[in-house]
């Protein structure tokens, strides 16, 4: 029998697995193990990206257009919630999350299981939310049971990334309606626009804003899996969803500039 490639993602284990993780967030049935090397490095990068947040957060003029009171319930009656965004809004879209979960909103983010995703995780946890360590793209069926429990039955609000971890970009993945449809949990969107940021050339285009610029964010309404749904309906669904939250972000971008400007913006290479 061939021993399979020492980097094969088969080697990480799904969510079900993640569950079964060390302390360090590596599932125990992957043959990666945490070098101390490793633990030193990951250590230095989430003190470096929590310090970058800290400087574009407490720089930043933030304006919340509206919506905020969306996450009420959530927080008030444990009524939870599945938050959606595209996977480029993760810093500011993050913060708006961070205050909420300081306020006493339970919430779970879904990351990634494998060695790496250890970086996310450890940010997660630092700011008091729950790290659900699982894959969106593999063993889909495992995943969503295990979603399902952190919204249904722990009444923790989860967060996801509409157009999951790799694209296509804008994209609104099938997983957020499915879940929603399980758990009757109402799928909460969100989008930002910054005036000043640079575009990393990754898949999503990830935006990063300047320190000391203006931002603006957006909390969609609450949209509930309608009665007499079906899976033959899902994909116009999908399709209906990532339209609203196009629609939020270019609200967001014309209440920064209501003249009709545009951001300035850099590229960088990822």
């Amino acid at each position: 029998m061939n021993a399979k490639p020492k980097d094969n993602p088969v080697d990480y284990g799904p969510s079900r697995d993640a569950r079964r993780s060390r302390a360090t967030g590596v599932p125990r049935t992957s043959r990666r193990r945490m070098s101390r090397r490793r633990k030193i490095w990951y250590a230095v990068l989430v003190a470096m990206a929590r310090a970058t947040l800290r400087l574009i957060w407490a720089s930043c003029r933030v304006q919340l257009l509206k919506g905020a009171e969306h996450l009420d319930p959530a927080q008030r009656s444990a009524s939870p919630a599945v938050i959606v965004y595209w996977h480029q809004m993760h810093v500011m879209c993050a913060w708006l999350l961070v205050r909420q979960a300081r306020r006493g909103l339970p919430l779970a983010v879904l990351t990634s299981p494998s060695v790496s995703g250890e970086v996310p995780a450890a940010m997660i946890r630092r700011w008091g939310m729950r790290a659900l360590r699982g894959s969106s793209t593999r063993s889909a069926g495992e995943a969503l049971r295990e979603m399902y429990g952190v919204v249904a039955k722990d009444r923790q609000s989860l967060v996801l990334t509409a157009d999951g971890p790799k694209g296509p970009r804008h994209e609104f993945k099938p997983g957020a309606i499915l879940l929603s449809r399980m758990s009757k949990a109402p799928i909460l969107p969100i989008a930002y626009a910054a005036s000043r940021c640079t575009r990393w050339g990754s898949w999503d285009q990830f935006i990063l804003p300047w320190p000391f610029s203006r931002i603006a964010i957006v909390v969609g309404d609450p949209w509930r899996v309608p009665a007499g749904f079906t899976m033959a309906d899902l994909p116009a669904t999908a399709r209906l969803l990532g339209e609203q939250l196009n629609a939020l972000g270019a609200e967001a971008e014309r209440a920064l500039f209501p003249g009709g400007g545009a951001p300035t913006t850099s590229a960088a290479n990822d």
